[in-house]
């Protein structure tokens, strides 16, 4: 699909300077650009490549003045960085705009779906699935009895939607992505073996959640797990039954959250992060990378390490801790001393 530099003007309420009947295709880096590439630069350490890309268009701020001669065509914007996401998002959005039901595919009778519904083919549809409007559910994936999905979220290739889960608007489920799962439930038995317990609960995803790639959500054994309105989840994570993580809380890969512990809002939460289960998490949390956290947290803090410290602390304690070999021989050193 094409789009003049008029087109993308308007879209993004900016000003052409250049030719504004040029054409692009594609998206570009601006030290990548191609003839038929749309690119930006908002970065001045970025602004020489301005004046050697071959990017057909570049949206600049309105602040940007050339101090050389350029080939490409500009689009000035009031925030660069900003319209260009903006054209991401348009693109994508163009990109996905899939719509009817593929074949073969499986909907059970019982099932409904609104209206500009796109339901890839090999998808399985099971009983009384509820299914919004301008949903996208890409090929190969399972949604099982009684799941509700509302409008305008789409769902990735390979996802797997166990039953009784709820999905709210504008929901994103990455490619093999599970949502529903059992949770880890088992009791010992006194021959140490162990019986499993059912899990009989659900999940709920309210608006505007983020699920990542091969990041799993175990339904609850009672009642539901629930992630927040605006969660952003990164990809393999797990978060087990029972969790509820807070508004506009983002986790980044790999971190794994034990069952029944409670993340507060606006939380930041880093790669391989690991969370014992049973605790509560504050709002406002940042826990840095591979952190531990076994205790509860209070609001606003900031966390690093295994077990977690506040990070003034942290990086306190880290001057010692590299220089420990030297600490111990220099206190080798005056023990000895003390003894000559």
């Amino acid at each position: 699909m094409k789009f003049t530099a008029q087109q993308i003007a308007g879209i993004l309420e900016g000003d052409v300077v250049g030719n504004p009947d040029i054409e692009v295709f594609k998206l570009s880096k601006i030290e990548e650009g191609f003839e038929g590439a749309l690119t930006f630069l908002a970065n001045p350490k970025y602004t020489p490549h301005i004046y050697t890309t071959k990017a057909s268009i570049t949206i600049v701020n309105k602040t940007f003045k050339p101090e050389n001669n350029l080939k490409t065509t500009l689009i000035k914007v009031d925030d660069a960085y900003l319209a260009f996401s903006k054209i991401l998002e348009y693109y994508n959005s163009v990109k996905l705009n899939k719509v009817g039901v593929e074949q073969p595919s499986f909907i059970s009778e019982s099932s409904k779906y609104g209206e500009n519904v796109y339901i890839g083919a090999f998808s399985y549809i099971a009983e009384n699935v509820i299914i919004g409007n301008n949903v996208k559910i890409f090929p190969s994936t399972y949604i099982g009895d009684n799941v509700v999905i509302e409008d305008n979220s789409i769902v990735f290739s390979g996802a797997k939607i166990y039953s009784e889960t709820i999905v709210g608007k504008n929901c994103v489920i990455n490619a093999g992505a599970i949502i529903g799962a059992d949770g880890f439930g088992f009791a010992p038995n006194d021959d140490g073996s162990y019986s499993k317990i059912p899990q009989t609960g659900n999940v709920i995803l309210e608006d505007f959640v983020d699920v990542g790639a091969a990041t799993t959500i175990d339904r609850a054994t009672l009642g539901s797990t629930i992630i927040r309105e605006g969660v952003k989840l990164d990809n393999q994570i797990q978060i087990a039954h029972n969790v509820e993580i807070g508004k506009n809380t983002v986790i980044a890969a790999q971190t794994g959250v034990a069952g029944s512990t409670k993340i507060g809002e606006n939380c930041q939460i880093g790669g391989q992060v690991g969370i014992a289960g049973h605790i509560t998490i504050g709002n406002n949390v940042k826990i840095q990378a591979q952190s531990g956290i076994g205790r509860h947290v209070k609001d606003n803090e900031i966390l690093q390490g295994s077990p977690a410290l506040k990070l003034s602390d942290y990086n306190k304690s880290y001057v010692h801790f590299k220089n420990l070999p030297t600490i111990v021989k220099n206190i080798n050193d005056l023990e000895k001393n003390k003894w000559e």
